[in-house]
């Protein structure tokens, strides 16, 4: 018996397991072998149009196409502004132009070339970028290509400025260029208030700015109409758009706002391009809505203000520079520089045409006028032509 019970334990014991070693138990080496990863280059996510310039820490975003399409706008505005200065309503001859340009002729076509024509030409060029560059701000702010200036209220804030202050002037003559930025700012201020502050929706703004176009266009012509005929005439030629009587005295001070205002609008027109998202995947970008909108109505208002105060309300320029530009440009970008450069060439190829294209010189705003209406039919048909393919 005691020999089995012996053989049982025997037995049984192995299946306890082996016995615990007392001690500190022994230390396993986990240490990875050495592997070597191979280079992975970070992704690129330039866009595909875009080319990266970069200087020590900082780096810029240039647009190939968009660089491309204003080195061709360059030498087309430099050969507008070259027929501009030769076009004449007086018959006058080439190389008498050429001669008084110089400085040869004699000292009236001198004068006439020098001191008329060239100040003109160059105010000229300045309304157009003003109103390119304000017309794209619009445009962009709104998500709407027909959206421009005026239709918040600006162009004709502006005038109701110019015009009550030439009211009961014997002379016909308007007020100061600078009472333009004025007007156009008390009725964007009217246009913000009304439509419940300035980082409101585009269009909102829009529709409120409509209403108040209209009333302040009302005011516009109850005072004209209570001018005598040698006021109301001269105020009338300049409420159409025109450039008479420009000189450097105007155009100097323009082109020192537009180098301001310039940079500006390209920093904002930078932030705009993330605006063509939804609200809400803007602002999870890093876009503060209100901020944007907000700046970019007021560039859009001194922008348009200046030129209307200069120039008049000029028409189809606002419009047409921006749609062109984007044409050139690409669909994904904010064609600033090219609405600039665009609206320059439309004002200069409407001032040379005004001054040959009938016996006595017409107001730059009545080619613009007339040359708008076809291209607002284009616009239109071309985007129900693109929403019918869509």
């Amino acid at each position: 018996m005691k020999d089995a019970g012996a053989r049982t334990t025997q037995d049984t014991g192995p299946l306890q397991g082996p016995p615990r070693r007392q001690g500190r138990p022994h230390a396993v080496d986990v240490t990875p072998p050495d592997v070597t990863l191979p280079d992975v280059a970070p992704p690129d996510v330039t866009p595909p149009d875009s080319t990266v310039l970069r200087t020590g820490t900082l780096s810029w975003l240039v647009p190939r196409r968009g660089v491309l399409a204003a080195a061709l706008l360059v030498p087309l505005l430099v050969v507008l502004v070259a027929l501009a200065v030769l076009a004449s309503s007086t018959g006058m001859s080439l190389s008498r132009t050429f001669s008084g340009l110089l400085g040869t002729a004699d000292p009236g076509t001198v004068m006439i070339v020098r001191d008329f024509r060239l100040p003109r030409i160059f105010a000229g060029l300045m309304v157009g970028a003003a109103l390119g560059i304000s017309g794209c701000l619009t445009q962009t702010l709104a998500g709407n290509r027909l959206a421009t200036p005026d239709l918040v209220g600006v162009n004709d804030g502006a005038t109701l400025a110019v015009v009550a202050s030439a009211a009961g002037s014997a002379t016909g003559m308007v007020g100061h260029w600078w009472l333009g930025p004025l007007g156009a700012v008390a009725a964007a201020m009217l246009v913000v208030l009304c439509a419940g502050g300035a980082g409101a929706a585009g269009y909102r703004v829009l529709v409120v700015g409509i209403g108040v176009s209209t009333f302040v266009g009302a005011v516009s012509d109850l005072v004209m109409s209570r001018q005598n005929d040698s006021t109301a005439g001269g105020v009338f030629l300049w409420a159409v758009g025109s450039l008479n009587g420009r000189d450097w005295s105007v155009g100097t001070p323009l082109l020192i706002a537009l180098l301001f205002l310039v940079p500006l609008s390209l920093a904002v027109g930078h932030r705009l391009q993330l605006l063509r998202f939804d609200d809400d995947v803007a602002s999870s970008l890093g876009v503060d809505l209100r901020v944007v909108r907000a700046t970019a109505l007021a560039l859009a208002v001194a922008l348009a203000g200046i030129a209307v105060g200069v120039g008049g309300p000029i028409a189809f320029v606002a419009l047409a520079a921006p749609v062109v530009a984007q044409r050139l440009a690409g669909p994904t970008r904010v064609p600033v520089i090219g609405s600039a450069l665009t609206g320059a060439a439309l004002i200069a190829a409407a001032d040379a045409l005004a001054r040959v294209v009938a016996p006595v010189e017409l107001p730059v705003g009545v080619v613009t006028s007339v040359l708008g209406g076809p291209f607002l039919l284009w616009v239109l048909f071309r985007s129900e032509r693109t929403t019918g393919k869509a």
